[in-house]
């Protein structure tokens, strides 16, 4: 992370997330099982790959939230995730709007692998991966929804302090041109690496991480 998140308070951080969190779930709805092997603008990752992932950042976020603390390696099972990754995320999504940094009792500063994080900016960080990965999801599943514009917006203005120019690797790729007259949603997945105009993904029917976004080094 290059710089804190600008006026970003534990009450405008939660609003950002919650819309996200709504967004992204929305999107898993259209998740049917013989998607999951199909491809996604995750270079590498199928929609299983991905919905696992982003149930992961969101477990994440949970036990930053509820303990106060986060390490390199969260600690959560893995065994819903691989029988039905779609109903996992979700199921994990809304237990974060339960747990939303508004409820979180006492400090407003969570030990994130030895480092102080203000819930603020790791709620921000948080809406960032879960709104565009909720865009991922639509357009492996054929949908196409766009980011809600109002989210877009917000999340433009802070996504250059979480994701730099230099070393977005592998979690992002490098920013790509988002078109004539493109909407917030078209600039926020542009500056992100993906390809706004690109059609969405038609699985065949035969057929990185928040630590990352948060400037943590891995071992």
């Amino acid at each position: 992370m290059t710089g804190p998140a600008p006026s970003a308070t534990p009450g405008t951080a939660t609003e950002l997330l919650d819309r996200a969190i709504r967004y992204a779930v929305g999107t898993a709805d259209g998740v049917a099982r013989d998607l999951l092997s199909g491809p996604t603008p995750c270079r590498g990752w199928d929609l299983a790959m991905l919905l696992e992932h982003a149930s992961e950042s969101v477990g994440a976020l949970c036990e930053g939230i509820q303990t106060g603390r986060l390490g390199l390696r969260p600690n959560f099972p893995e065994s819903a995730a691989r029988r039905d990754p779609a109903k996992n995320f979700r199921n994990r999504a809304m237990d974060l709007l339960d747990a939303r940094p508004s409820n979180c009792p006492g400090s407003s500063v969570i030990d994130v692998a030895g480092r102080p994080l203000a819930v603020a900016e790791m709620a921000c960080a948080g809406a960032l991966e879960l709104a565009v990965h909720g865009w991922d999801i639509s357009q492996a599943c054929g949908l196409g929804w766009p980011i809600p514009d109002d989210l877009a917006s917000e999340l433009l203005a802070i996504a250059p302090l979480f994701v730099p120019a230099n070393g977005r690797e592998p979690l992002f790729g490098p920013a790509v041109a988002a078109g004539p007259s493109p909407t917030s949603s078209e600039r926020l997945v542009a500056f992100l690496g993906r390809e706004p105009g690109q059609r969405p993904c038609v699985p065949s029917r035969d057929s990185a991480n928040l630590q990352a976004l948060l400037g943590l080094a891995s071992d």
